[in-house]
């Protein structure tokens, strides 16, 4: 039985000196028969428009193995941080300010 090709461990890798590392709260994942599309953006308070920033197409095999590597990577980080706590019950104001995604969507009352 031959086993598949892998690429090698520690595959090299350069840092271009002109990327510009970019905050994202939000990602939209959306998918085809034959590729997963991650648009990232950064939503902010009043902000009318939400631009993707950034698009990240993958196979779903490398869909599949990104997860995996991400699982085992949030794993570690909690074993050596905590657990990260995921939010519960009211929002408050921060949930207020995010919950509108859509600029045409009413205000909540009070405002």
């Amino acid at each position: 039985m031959t086993t598949p090709n892998r690429p090698p461990a520690g595959i090299p890798m350069e840092l271009p000196d002109d990327l510009t590392p970019f905050y994202s709260n939000v990602v939209r994942i959306s998918h085809t028969p034959t590729d997963f599309v991650l648009d990232f953006v950064q939503v902010l308070p009043a902000q009318l428009r939400n631009l993707i920033r950034s698009r990240i197409v993958m196979s779903p095999v490398g869909a599949k193995l990104f997860l995996r590597a991400f699982a085992e990577n949030l794993a570690r980080y909690e074993a050596s941080f905590g657990e990260i706590q995921i939010p519960q019950g009211d929002p408050g104001l921060a949930g207020d300010l995010f919950r509108r995604i859509h600029p045409n969507e009413p205000p909540p009352q009070g405002e």
